[in-house]
C-alpha cells in the first residue's frame, strides 16, 4: 500500500498524485483521462478507455460438447462483450454447439464464422440490464416450476412435469445474466454505477438468485420422478405434501419479501419469520414420514425423494432470509 498527502493548488483545487507503477502498468501518462467513482466513503479510479466492448479470445481446437458449451457460458458470465472463438479447422459438429450455446444466453448472437473462427457479440447494452428485475422474474418462474411440479405430481400430469422441465432452462438463463451483471460490479465500479446499487446489495441479490435457481432444480427433480409414477399416491400423503408445499413457499415469499424491503426493520421481521417457517416444517416432514411406512418400498421412496426436494427449497429460502437479515443489518 502506497499513500499519498492531498495538497491545495489554486486556493481550491485539490490533488493528489498517483503511483508510476500503476500508472505505467495501465498505459496512463500526460494527457489520459482518469474516471472517478464514488463509492460511500471511497473513491475509484480507473483509466478512461475509447472502447466500451471487451473482446475476448479463446482457442477451442480441442474442445467438442458439454467441454465448449461450458466454456461459450463462462466467457459470456465473465464479461465478455465479443468472444472470438479460434481453431486450426472449426468442425461443424462444434459450430452447431457453438450455437445451441448462444441461443441458451441472453443476448448473444453469433456475428460472423469463418473455417478458422466464430465471433460471438453481446447485442445487450448492460447499462440497461436490471438485477433486481432478473431476481424479481426468477422469483415468480422457480416457485411457479414449484407449483406446476407438485400439481403434477398430484394428478399424474405428464404433459405438465415436462412442462416444468422445460422451464428450467429460463430460469438457468435468468441466472447466468445475474451472474454476468454481478462478475461485472466486481470487476469495474463503473458497473455498479451504471446499475445504481451498492456491489454489496449486487452480491446479495447474486447469492439469493443462486437459491432460486436451486429450487427451480428441485421443482425439474420433482417432475422427472412424477414421470416414474404409474398409479395415484393416496390421498393423506398427497394432502401431507401440499401442507409442506404451502409452508415452503412461505418461507420462500417471506424471505424474498425482506430481501426487497426498503425498511430495515421490516426485512429483519420477515426474514426471522422465514427462519422460524424453517424449523416448524421439519416438524411437518417427520409427520409425512409416518404415513409413508404404509407404502410400497418403491414408491415411499420415490414419495420421499419428493418431499425431500420441498424440504430443500424450504431451506434455500431460509438461507435468503440469511441473506436479508444481513443486508440490513447496520453498515460498518
Amino acid at each position: 500500500m502506497e499513500t499519498r498527502k492531498v495538497q491545495v493548488t489554486g486556493g481550491s483545487t485539490y490533488t493528489v498524485s498517483i503511483p508510476k507503477s500503476w500508472a505505467t502498468e495501465n498505459d496512463v501518462g500526460a494527457g489520459s483521462e482518469i474516471e472517478f467513482h464514488p463509492d460511500g466513503d471511497s473513491l475509484f479510479l480507473t483509466p478512461r478507455t475509447e472502447t466500451e466492448r471487451t473482446r475476448g479470445t479463446l482457442d477451442v481446437t480441442d474442445l467438442t460438447g458439454q467441454e465448449l458449451t461450458r466454456a461459450v457460458t463462462t466467457m459470456y458470465v465473465s464479461g465478455f462483450d465479443v468472444i472470438e472463438l479460434q481453431g486450426s479447422g472449426i468442425t461443424a459438429e462444434q459450430r452447431s454447439t457453438v450455437r445451441e450455446a448462444v441461443q441458451s444466453l441472453v443476448g448473444l448472437e453469433v456475428l460472423e464464422e469463418t473455417r478458422e473462427k466464430v465471433v460471438i457479440r453481446d447485442l445487450l447494452d448492460s447499462s440497461e440490464l436490471s438485477i433486481h428485475n432478473a431476481v424479481t422474474r426468477m422469483r415468480l418462474i422457480s416457485l411457479s416450476m414449484l407449483e406446476d411440479a407438485l400439481a403434477a405430481l398430484h394428478d399424474l400430469d405428464h404433459n405438465r412435469a415436462r412442462d416444468v422441465i422445460g422451464r428450467d432452462d429460463d430460469l438457468d438463463r435468468l441466472w447466468l445474466v445475474v451472474s454476468r451483471i454481478f462478475r461485472a460490479t466486481l470487476r469495474t465500479p463503473k458497473a455498479a454505477e451504471e446499475l445504481g446499487l451498492p456491489r454489496e446489495e449486487c452480491f446479495d441479490y447474486h447469492s439469493s438468485a443462486r437459491q432460486l435457481e436451486r429450487i427451480g432444480d428441485h421443482a425439474t427433480k420433482i417432475a422427472h420422478l412424477t414421470l416414474n409414477i404409474e398409479e395415484p399416491l393416496p390421498d393423506e400423503v398427497l394432502d401431507a405434501i401440499d401442507d409442506l408445499y404451502e409452508d415452503a413457499v412461505e418461507v420462500v415469499d417471506s424471505a424474498m419479501d425482506a430481501l426487497f424491503a426498503e425498511d430495515n426493520d421490516d426485512a429483519s421481521r420477515m426474514a426471522n419469520d422465514a427462519r422460524a417457517g424453517v424449523r416448524e416444517i421439519d416438524e411437518r416432514v417427520r409427520a409425512i414420514d409416518e404415513l409413508l411406512r404404509d407404502l410400497d418400498p418403491a414408491r415411499a421412496q420415490l414419495v420421499g425423494l419428493v418431499v425431500d426436494s420441498v424440504l430443500r427449497s424450504a431451506d434455500y429460502g431460509g438461507n435468503i432470509a440469511e441473506t436479508a437479515l444481513q443486508k440490513s443489518a447496520p453498515t460498518p
